[in-house]
């Protein structure tokens, strides 16, 4: 059975290094700040990730942004309130190769009902990508 991670779980894995779920796991991305609306983290980027142009794909970039942007969120969520992504738009600037990818991601706004997200990408120091999002806010039953 999957696990179901509330907030206090996710600023677990941050603050406790507990363990992350898995899409964490999969896309091999370690979250190492969460306060305040902001995050930041290390994609660790191999040769699965490269498609045959030998570049990471672009579903990748985004998903590392989508993963991080969900930890700034619930960083500024209510202890009974959850999200869920309702866009998602992504801007790529240069290719991203083997090697790692610092991700930061920042609460733009946040609304009573929604939420605005951005994310910037970088790999030797040069931006590779940026990424905003709007998230739905839920109240948790």
């Amino acid at each position: 059975m999957t696990k179901i991670y509330n907030k206090t779980d996710l600023l677990d894995v941050v603050n406790e290094d507990k363990v992350p779920p898995n899409c964490d796991l999969t896309l091999q991305i370690k979250v190492t700040f969460a306060k305040d609306g902001v995050s930041k983290g290390i994609w660790k980027v191999d040769e699965k990730f490269i498609n045959g142009n030998g570049v990471a794909m672009g579903g990748f970039i985004a998903s590392a942004a989508d993963i991080m942007m969900a930890y700034a969120i619930t960083s500024k969520l209510k202890d009974n309130q959850t999200f869920a992504s309702i866009d998602l738009h992504t801007s790529y600037h240069r290719p991203v190769s083997v090697g790692t990818v610092e991700v930061e991601a920042k609460v733009g706004r946040l609304g009573k009902k929604v939420a605005y997200l951005v994310a910037e990408l970088f790999q030797n120091e040069k931006k590779v990508s940026d990424v905003v999002s709007s998230v739905m806010i839920l109240e948790e039953r």
